[in-house]
């Protein structure tokens, strides 16, 4: 193995290197050309994932797979409208596929066994049962909706609710379609269908033309006070999914529930079966409208501690809520000498604002007497890779690597710019850990990633890897469980290559290898893999005379965590693992994305205006998976002892070394190769 490759690479890469010839998103984007929007949050994934295209072996070709899990894979109409394309199911999988349920999360990818033995293609000439209509059922999972235009689809999901189609599913379309709009209809779009709908008087719920009977095979249309009342609860289910979402965006989401509202209490004196629901309409519109003012500015007083962009230890022992847009952090922004300025920014700001407040702060700097001209803002890791935002480009702060920081600087100045010293050198000595027990430190590593898990929005897995920059609303919270895997992983390389007695480097390796066990034993597979890859970095794992005076029993337990990492056969150990499991449980997020992400790249998601709803009916699959996963409340440790907050300081604010090349030449010194 490459001494390069990091540990997480390891677990997720492949057997066979013809995984990303088509061209797919295969490794990190190129730094010194400065990757923007889309591609830069592709790229900070590809740190953790290194493929996301699947390709068959003999041809190198992205497979096109509809259904992977389905033993009748739904029709699509090709140009001509008689060509429909499937995939056949694996024969060799590692599961079946994921009910909204059940535990069982296999990948909608093959393994590389299995892709060998399947055509990359199998087309069927046969006649296609068409893409038009909004019944029948649909292949694979039990989704009842073929392909269909986006507000086509949204009538469909009102005829659903109000009872007259998929009344055995009607549950599972309409969470399929809340959960999945996002990728084919825009939420002002969406406003905009529920709008026209409620204000319609005809009967039929506005078909227009084109036979609306025949569309519904014979059934009655539903009556007026049906289809408002259906509206009504589609509206609800929309703002109950993206409540805190909406409650972000202020008046521009404010106005949909109120014109509703409006819409509505004019038509009580009509229809007064609506009142319970235009009550709870009024109420909705009044939670939007929360926080009040006073909570606003209470959060904004609150520091918002990202992992070590600025450092407070008062702030970072408290317990972690859910980043918002318009929430206030201190970063500091540093300047090519290694000075910096702190500043006080939103979240979500754009790069152009950023810029703007680190030229104010240096206006009145007195170490900076000449103003610098034109400023571009550049992320720079400690290996010296650089990465220039865009003056355009927006919340910036999440998607920053262990320790890259910002810096500001004329473009003139871009070639001379270092890592900070202390990203650069190191200081051997003892490690904190030996004075705390394993399972005070297990404990911590799992309160705080519970934490963390429970603070990211289900949408902002579908926003990560169907929309990157271009989404309305940013997975600010799931990138930084991305990068809490990266440091825990560095964390554990670090804490024993700093270490320079062999006996206290082979009691830290114990002790590592007992935080696992117990991160396992608590069902914190987060952790509990991010530490055993990170016993798996090459820097660690070519320490024969640290590993030779390992106890017996310790390399035996650590070569059955070895087996749950190991990533043959699409990763079935780990799946095995992980559907045996009850909530409450912290999944490997990694994996989950990577398992997004060829859903995404191996289905179209449109076939002209068409929408290919069996893809979204797999990916709210995936999204219910990690629902269930938190269904159950985490029972948090609140002891307030001095040693438990020394500890949970520590857990929460790890001091690592993320240079595979540094960690590789520590390891060198450690252990010369000739010893």
């Amino acid at each position: 193995m490459p001494a390069g490759m990091k540990p997480l690479e390891k677990f997720l890469k492949k057997q066979t290197t013809a995984l990303t010839r088509a061209g797919g998103f295969g490794g990190v984007a190129d730094k010194s050309t400065g990757g923007t929007g889309a591609s830069r949050r592709r790229a900070s994934l590809s740190r953790v994932v290194p493929f996301f295209r699947e390709t068959s072996p003999e041809s190198g070709h992205a497979r096109e797979v509809f259904s992977p899990d389905s033993e009748d894979p739904p029709s699509w109409p090709s140009a001509t409208g008689t060509c429909p394309v499937s995939v056949p199911s694996s024969a060799n999988g590692s599961g079946s596929g994921s009910g909204s349920g059940g535990g069982d999360v296999r990948s909608p990818s093959l393994s590389s066994d299995e892709q060998s033995s399947e055509a990359s293609l199998i087309t069927d000439t046969s006649s296609s049962g068409g893409g038009g209509g909004g019944g029948g059922g649909g292949g694979g999972g039990g989704t009842p909706l073929h392909p269909d235009t986006p507000d086509n689809l949204t009538l469909a999901v009102l005829d659903s609710v109000a009872g007259k189609r998929f009344g055995h599913c009607a549950e599972t379309l309409l969470d399929d379609f809340m959960l999945t709009h996002p990728i084919f209809l825009t939420a002002d779009r969406l406003q905009q269908v529920l709008l026209q709908q409620f204000s319609l008087e005809g009967e039929g719920g506005g078909r227009e033309g084109e036979a609306a009977g025949e569309r519904r095979d014979g059934e009655a249309v539903m009556s007026i006070a049906e289809r408002k009342q259906a509206v009504l609860n589609v509206a609800f289910r929309y703002l109950d999914t993206y409540r805190e979402l909406l409650q972000e965006e202020g008046e521009r989401s404010n106005s949909f529930p109120k014109e509703l509202y409006m819409c509505a209490v004019q038509d009580l004196s009509r229809y007064p079966e609506l009142v319970e629901d235009v009550l709870k309409l009024q109420r909705w519109t009044e939670i939007l409208h929360c926080p009040t003012d006073e909570e606003k500015e209470s959060r904004k007083k609150q520091v918002r501690p990202l992992f070590r962009h600025f450092r407070r230890i008062d702030a970072c022992l408290q317990p972690r809520e859910a980043f918002r847009g318009s929430d206030e952090i201190f970063c500091r922004v540093y300047t090519p000498d290694h000075s910096y300025v702190t500043i006080r920014s939103r979240l979500s700001c754009r790069v152009g604002e950023i810029l703007a407040l680190v030229r104010e702060k240096l206006q009145y700097s007195e170490d900076q007497p000449v103003l610098p001209g034109n400023l571009i803002l550049v992320a720079v890791t400690s290996a010296g890779e650089k990465a220039v935002f865009r003056p355009s480009d927006e919340a910036v702060f999440t998607t920053l690597g262990v320790n890259t920081h910002l810096f500001a600087c004329e473009p003139s100045e871009l070639e001379s710019l270092l890592p900070l010293p202390e990203e650069i050198h190191w200081t051997p000595g003892d490690s904190k850990l030996h004075d705390m027990s394993a399972e005070e430190v297990a404990n911590q590593l799992v309160v705080f990633d519970w934490e963390l898990f429970s603070c990211v929005h289900e949408v902002e897995f579908v926003c990560y890897v169907f929309h990157g920059e271009q989404s309305r609303w940013r997975p600010l919270n799931l990138e930084l469980v991305l990068q809490r895997c990266s440091e825990v992983q560095h964390w554990v390389a670090t804490e024993i290559l700093q270490c320079q007695s062999l006996p206290k480097r082979i009691q830290l390796l114990r002790k590592f290898i007992k935080i696992a066990a117990l991160c396992k034993q608590q069902q914190d597979l987060l952790s509990f893999l991010a530490v055993v890859l990170g016993l798996d970095n090459p820097a660690i794992s070519r320490l024969r005379l640290t590993w030779e005076g390992l106890p017996g029993k310790f390399r035996k337990q650590f070569q059955q965590f070895e087996g749950i990492a190991d990533p043959s056969r699409n990763h079935k150990s780990y799946r095995d693992q992980i559907i045996s499991l009850r909530p409450p449980l912290i999944p490997f997020t990694p994996l989950l994305l990577k398992d997004l992400t060829f859903l995404h790249e191996s289905c179209k998601t449109f076939h002209g205006e068409l929408v290919n709803f069996e893809k979204m009916h797999k990916v709210a699959e995936m999204v219910r998976t990690i629902r269930r996963y938190r269904s159950s409340q985490l029972a948090v440790d609140t002891e307030t002892s001095p040693s438990h907050l020394q500890t949970k300081a520590y857990v929460r604010q790890l001091q690592v070394i993320d240079n595979q090349n540094l960690l590789f030449d520590m390891s060198c010194k450690l252990e010369p190769k000739d010893t």
